[in-house]
């Protein structure tokens, strides 16, 4: 299988590392340093027992040096997600399959736009990476990956799901992702934010008695929007869910933290802003979340001012 991973920071270069020792990967990403780094050193993967592996895969900044792809990889930032969509459709075989795992709600939706929703797989990942430098990754959690099926993508998706066992990962297939995608956003909700405001580590949230009251208000009021809209959620207790993440994923850097040490866009609008917004369609009150919004947007607005 010819696999594209576009958008290859963290995570992108986690799936390709894994993959490419059952399949043909291209990495493509914008960030000129990190794929040269990637191109004469290789790719430094920092491993979750502590030792380290270095994959030589190729890696480019160019769409014409991918060839052709039989599955593409989406693992873009939410406001590059159109530019992955076109890629995607430059790139695919006319049977090729496009699968986003990236964070929030909304994302496959814009690919399918591109692609079609029969050429467009929702996927839901538990593992998670820190992006240490370039060339330099560090897998900071493990998990199931899940993929949604759907009556065209059957075939397609069953194979994709092969592939991704092969290569190590954790596979589930299933009809529906809601709870899945909705149990991620909630964790996402209450960690993400307050770790790119207060820029700490995720087990600080725990550890800082203020940040835990802030989070743990952020996800009940979450929660409270998922059930208004008939979505059952993939654990009992919310806040107990996000604290253990905190605690099992400790000295890992949120990706919207990461965003902001990089003075890059983050993804509040694909995770906390769609709470807020689906909390205003449905009548429940999400104040934490409205501020915690507010609060992002006013950072990455001052990344040019900031002491």
């Amino acid at each position: 299988m010819r696999i594209a991973v576009i958008g290859s920071g963290a995570m992108g270069c986690l799936y390709g590392a894994y993959l490419s020792k059952v399949a043909s990967v291209t990495l493509l990403d914008p960030w000129q340093a990190h794929v040269r780094a990637i191109q004469s050193e290789g790719l430094l993967l920092d491993e979750l027992d502590g030792s380290q592996k270095r994959y030589y895969i190729p890696a480019t900044t160019e769409v014409a040096d991918l060839g052709t792809a039989d599955l593409a990889l989406i693992f873009v930032k939410s406001h590059q997600t159109r530019w992955a969509a076109d890629i995607a459709r430059q790139v695919l075989s006319p049977s090729g399959i496009a699968v986003t795992l990236q964070n929030g709600l909304g994302n496959r939706e814009i690919i399918a736009q591109a692609l079609t929703d029969e050429r467009t797989v929702q996927g839901v990942t538990a593992h998670g990476a820190t992006l240490v430098g370039p060339g330099r990754v560090r897998h900071a959690g493990q998990g199931p990956t899940h993929l949604a099926l759907s009556p065209s993508t059957v075939e397609q998706v069953q194979r994709i799901g092969e592939i991704l066992r092969s290569a190590g990962f954790e596979v589930e297939v299933s009809e529906g992702l809601d709870s899945l995608i909705w149990g991620k956003l909630i964790v996402n909700a209450g960690i993400n934010p307050l770790t790119a405001i207060l820029r700490v580590p995720n087990g600080q949230l725990v550890e800082i008695p203020f940040a835990r009251q802030i989070m743990c208000e952020a996800v009940k009021e979450a929660a409270a929007v998922a059930d208004a809209i008939g979505v059952r959620l993939p654990y009992a207790d919310p806040v107990e869910r996000v604290e253990a993440v905190c605690r099992s994923t400790a000295a890992n850097r949120s990706s919207m933290l990461q965003d902001v040490l990089r003075g890059n866009p983050t993804e509040i609008g694909v995770i906390n802003a769609v709470i807020v917004k689906e909390g205003e369609r449905t009548g429940v009150a999400t104040p934490i979340n409205s501020v915690l919004v507010s609060l992002v947007r006013a950072t990455e607005s001052s990344y040019e001012t900031r002491v």
